[in-house]
C-alpha cells in the first residue's frame, strides 16, 4: 500500500471515528438538565454551611452525578454541586477568561464554604484547562491542573499565574521567568474526571461508589505492581545513564509501602517482556500500580538492559484485555504525556505529520482510558500532561519525576495519608520543600524543570476518594 493511500485511509477512519465518538456529547447537548443538586449541608440548621467537596460540571451531567453526591454525603463528605453554567453566570467573577472564572469561583468557595476538595467533571472541551508556557524550547505549552489548586500567592492574594499580565501563564523563557514567584503549593486538592459524555460519567460514578464501599479489608488491596526497565540505555543519551534507572525508582516506591506484597516486573530479570506480563499482574489484583519509563498519550514503554529496543508495557489497545473487575488500583505513571487529556482526532486535520508523530491524534489519552475503563482498569491515574522531566534532565542529576512520583507512595505508605487528593497535593508540597524554585534563572534548566514537574502532574480521579475504601 503506498504512503499517499495509507494517509487517505487514516484520514477517512479519523473522520468516521470522530463522528462516532462525539455522538454521545451531541445527544447530551440536546437537553441540558437544570441544577438538580444544589447542596448538601453538614447541618441544615447552620447559618453558614461548610462543605468538604465542590463538584463542578456542565449541567447536562448533573443527573448522572446525583448518586455520587448522595454517596459522599452518606460517608460524611459534605458536598456541593455547581454547574459550570452557574459558575460562568456569577456576576461578581471578573476573570479574564473561562479558566480564571473557574479558579475565582473555587477561591470564593474556599472562603465562603471551607472547600477542601474540588472535582472537575468534563474533558478539556467541557471544563476549560489552563495551558502553561514554561520552557517553550522543550514544548510550547502543557496542561496544568495545579493552576486550579494553587489559589493564593505567598502574600495570601489571588494567584493568577500571570504576574506580568500579558495573557501568557506560567511564562518562563530566556534568562529568567516572566511570571515570577508563583507559590505552586496546593491550597485545595483538585482532581478531574475527563468525561466526554454521560456514559463515562455513569461509569466513573459507579466505579467510585463500588470502590469506596467494597475495597475495605480486601486481600487484593495489600498488593502493589511496579513495572520498569532501563530508562536510558548507555550511549543513547548525551548525559550519564546509571543502570536501570526506572527499576531503582520502583524499588524506592516499594520501600515506602511496608506491609504490601509486590509483583516487580523488570526488564533486567526478564519478568517484563511485554503487555501480557502487565495485564496478567493487574488482573491478579492490586491496590497500587506504578510505571516508570517512557511514554506518549497512547503507550507506556521501557528498554531492556543497555538496549535501544522498546518494550511496550501497556498500550491503549492492550487495556481492552484488562479484566481486574472491582480490583481497581491507584496508578502513578512516570513518562511523557500519559495524561495529556486534550488529545483528539481533529489534530490529524490540523497537522497530520505532527499529530501522528506525537500520537496526539488519539481520541483519548492513556491515563483517562485506564481510569474510565469498564470492568477493570484503575480507580484513578496520576502522571504528566506534558514532557516528563527526570533527574537526568537536571544538572544536579536529582529530583524531577524520580522524586515526585515516589512521594505519593511516601505519603500513603509512610505518612498514612489515605485521601487521594491529599496524597497528590502533599507530594507536590514535599517536592517544593525539597527543591525550592529560583525564578531568576534561565528557562529549560533545573529550576524551570522543577516548576514544570509539579505543574504538569495531573490527577484523573476523585480527590476526596478514600484510598482502600470505607469500613462496611
Amino acid at each position: 500500500m503506498n504512503r499517499r493511500l495509507s494517509k487517505k485511509i487514516v484520514l477517512a477512519i479519523t473522520i468516521i471515528g470522530f463522528i462516532f465518538l462525539t455522538a454521545f456529547p451531541v445527544l447530551n447537548a440536546e437537553m441540558i438538565d437544570k441544577d438538580i443538586i444544589i447542596s448538601q449541608n453538614k447541618d441544615n440548621n447552620d447559618e453558614k454551611s461548610e462543605y468538604d467537596l465542590l463538584i463542578i460540571s456542565p449541567g447536562k451531567f448533573s443527573r448522572a452525578l446525583k448518586p455520587l453526591v448522595e454517596h459522599k454525603i452518606r460517608y460524611n463528605v459534605s458536598t456541593i454541586f455547581v454547574s459550570l453554567e452557574n459558575v460562568y453566570g456569577e456576576e461578581n467573577l471578573l476573570g479574564r477568561d473561562q479558566p480564571e472564572k473557574v479558579k475565582l469561583f473555587i477561591k470564593d468557595s474556599i472562603e465562603e464554604y471551607g472547600i477542601k476538595y474540588v472535582l472537575l467533571v468534563g474533558y478539556f472541551r467541557s471544563i476549560p484547562v489552563r495551558y502553561v508556557y514554561n520552557s517553550p524550547q522543550d514544548e510550547e505549552r502543557y496542561i496544568s491542573e495545579l493552576y486550579y489548586a494553587d489559589i493564593y500567592d505567598k502574600s495570601g492574594l489571588f494567584s493568577s499565574w500571570d504576574t506580568n499580565n500579558d495573557g501568557i501563564f506560567g511564562e518562563w523563557n530566556g534568562t529568567e521567568a516572566q511570571d515570577k514567584n508563583l507559590d505552586l503549593y496546593p491550597d485545595v486538592y483538585v482532581g478531574r474526571l475527563a468525561c466526554r459524555n454521560r456514559l463515562e460519567v455513569k461509569i466513573m460514578v459507579d466505579k467510585i461508589i463500588t470502590y469506596e464501599t467494597s475495597t475495605y479489608n480486601s486481600n487484593w488491596f495489600d498488593h502493589i505492581v511496579v513495572c520498569a526497565g532501563d530508562t536510558y540505555p548507555d550511549g543513547q543519551y548525551p548525559f550519564p545513564t546509571p543502570d536501570f534507572e526506572g527499576e531503582e525508582n520502583a524499588k524506592t516506591v516499594l520501600s515506602y509501602m511496608p506491609g504490601f506484597s509486590n509483583t516487580s516486573l523488570f526488564t533486567s530479570d526478564g519478568s517484563f517482556k511485554g503487555p501480557s506480563d502487565v495485564i496478567n499482574a493487574i488482573d491478579q489484583g492490586c491496590g497500587f500500580l506504578f510505571f516508570d519509563g517512557h511514554a506518549n498519550p497512547m503507550v507506556w514503554s521501557s528498554h531492556p538492559p543497555n538496549n535501544k529496543t522498546w518494550i511496550n508495557g501497556l498500550r491503549l489497545i492492550d487495556m481492552t484485555q484488562l479484566k481486574n473487575k472491582k480490583m481497581l488500583p491507584v496508578c502513578v505513571v512516570g513518562g511523557c504525556h500519559n495524561l495529556q487529556f486534550d488529545v483528539n482526532l481533529l489534530n490529524l486535520l490540523k497537522d497530520f505529520k505532527e499529530a501522528y508523530y506525537w500520537s496526539i491524534w488519539s481520541p483519548e489519552c492513556w491515563g483517562w482510558k485506564l481510569t474510565r475503563k469498564i470492568g477493570g482498569g484503575s480507580i484513578a491515574t496520576i502522571g504528566c500532561s506534558g514532557l516528563g522531566m527526570t533527574k537526568e534532565d537536571k544538572s544536579t542529576l536529582e529530583g524531577a519525576s524520580d522524586y515526585l512520583d515516589s512521594q505519593f507512595f511516601y505519603e500513603y505508605g509512610i505518612n498514612g495519608t489515605d485521601i487521594l487528593g491529599e496524597a497528590w497535593g502533599n507530594a507536590i508540597s514535599n517536592y517544593l520543600e525539597k527543591y525550592p524554585i529560583d525564578w531568576n534563572t534561565k528557562s529549560s534548566w533545573d529550576y524551570a524543570y522543577d516548576a514544570k514537574t509539579v505543574q504538569q502532574w495531573v490527577l484523573l480521579g476523585d480527590p476526596s476518594l478514600k484510598i482502600g475504601g470505607y469500613p462496611s
